[in-house]
């Protein structure tokens, strides 16, 4: 359990760091619009996805049992974050999240983190690509830049909503968004160095700042970001609400833990290495406990940042440290430019980060693979979208369990025998 950034400064020199300071400002870079168009789709103001980025980002990093791990906000907390924001409000989301800190700093002093090779890979599969449905279909209003008083939560209802709301689409906000979806294909395959994402974000903002066209920004709909970082606090605590976001913490802890080992394990193939699982898990509590004390949304390993960070050259935790400072002291200094930042652009950057996490470079495999799998994973798939993550989740680990104990001719009878 012990963190890795104590096995690496021993041996750390100027080389590291010089490599350690570059990709750390180059993921800054990457983070900084996801981290913004995470929040803004999760329903809440987007500058706790800043906050999150800083805090949880800094702490992933200082305790994380990965040498090359960048913590923040990620993609798949959009779902369950929106729920909790939508039926108990932002300070429910608070409680949670700091409930799930704390179960995952239990599950780490238990040495929990083994447990993910229990999970079944269809069952990660298929609520992955479950929560990239709802978040590209999420994105669907501002990419076309629809004039919608609200946009229902459930998959069921938004669909019919967004059609009927088709008249009102903006040609300038679907220029935009798609602009910057080329711009972002462009940099990925021309010059993957480069921090491409907010290079592309940031021209099409500019263009709708420089032409005065009509398209939303974050400062339009939101206000101003915030340019430093709030003093903590505990959330409001009585026992029935503790019962009540019980099931939500759960949720976020274990996709907190689930996603964090799901991408050291990605960043271990990467530099050869070997993380450390129950350290891990301890960071990621310690992360959503100190997000949710400033006011920040659940935090976790990021897959995209990780490898964005090992591809810059990255090689240790203060490669993560360095990511962390520079999005505060953009938040510092720079917080009313990133204000300029186009709503369709944002749109169009989730849109491809929900591709990216569908992994279509699987498809093929999945098509390949035993037709129990391919079941389990339809199956966890239209249970994240049509019903809710619990259930996908409960549901599919069920399911996936059993299947693997049929598949190894387990005679039920054996199953209480203590010594199995």
């Amino acid at each position: 359990m012990r963190p890795q950034i104590l096995s690496t400064l021993p041996v750390y020199d100027r080389r590291l760091f010089t490599a350690d300071l570059l990709a750390g400002i180059s993921v800054a870079m990457v983070a900084l619009p996801l981290s913004l168009a995470i929040a803004i789709a999760s329903g809440a103001d987007p500058g706790t996805g800043l906050i999150t980025a800083i805090v949880g980002g800094l702490l992933i990093s200082l305790l994380g049992g990965s040498k090359v791990q960048i913590g923040g906000p990620t993609g798949a907390f959009i779902v369950v974050v929106y729920g909790v924001i939508a039926k108990y409000g932002y300070d429910g989301l608070v409680l949670a999240t700091l409930m799930a800190g704390i179960i995952l700093l239990l599950a780490g002093w238990l040495r929990a983190g083994v447990l993910i090779e229990y999970v079944p890979e269809p069952v990660v599969s298929g609520f992955t690509m479950g929560i990239a449905v709802i978040i590209a279909t999420s994105q669907i209003k501002d990419l076309f830049g629809m004039s919608m008083a609200h946009v229902p939560a459930d998959f069921l209802e938004k669909l019919p909503a967004l059609w009927e709301a088709r008249a009102s689409l903006g040609p300038v906000s679907l220029l935009i968004g798609l602009a910057t979806m080329v711009l972002i294909v462009l940099f990925r395959r021309l010059a993957p160095k480069l921090p491409g994402l907010i290079v592309a974000v940031g021209l099409t903002s500019g263009a709708v700042a420089l032409f005065d066209l009509p398209v939303d920004t974050i400062q339009s709909r939101f206000g101003d970001l915030p340019s430093s970082l709030p003093m903590p606090a505990l959330p409001a605590l009585s026992y029935e609400r503790v019962v009540e976001l019980l099931p939500s913490a759960l949720v976020i802890a274990f996709l907190a833990g689930v996603e964090s080992l799901l991408s050291a394990m990605v960043a271990d193939r990467m530099i050869g290495d070997r993380h450390r699982p129950n350290a891990e898990v301890i960071a990621q509590g310690a992360a959503n406990i100190g997000s949710a004390l400033f006011g920040g949304l659940p935090a976790t390993g990021a897959i995209a940042r990780t490898a964005t960070n090992v591809r810059a050259g990255g090689r240790t935790p203060v490669a993560g440290i360095v990511h962390a400072l520079t999005v505060l002291l953009v938040m510092l200094l720079a917080a009313p430019l990133a204000g300029y930042l186009a709503m369709p652009a944002l749109a169009g950057l989730l849109i491809l980060t929900a591709w990216n996490m569908s992994e279509p470079h699987k498809w093929k495999g999945y098509m390949a693979a035993r037709r129990s799998d391919r079941l389990l994973i339809v199956m966890t798939l239209l249970l994240t979208v049509v019903a809710d993550l619990t259930v996908a989740i409960s549901v599919g680990v069920a399911v996936g369990l059993a299947l693997r104990l049929r598949r190894r001719h387990v005679p039920p009878s054996d199953w209480q025998t203590p010594e199995r």
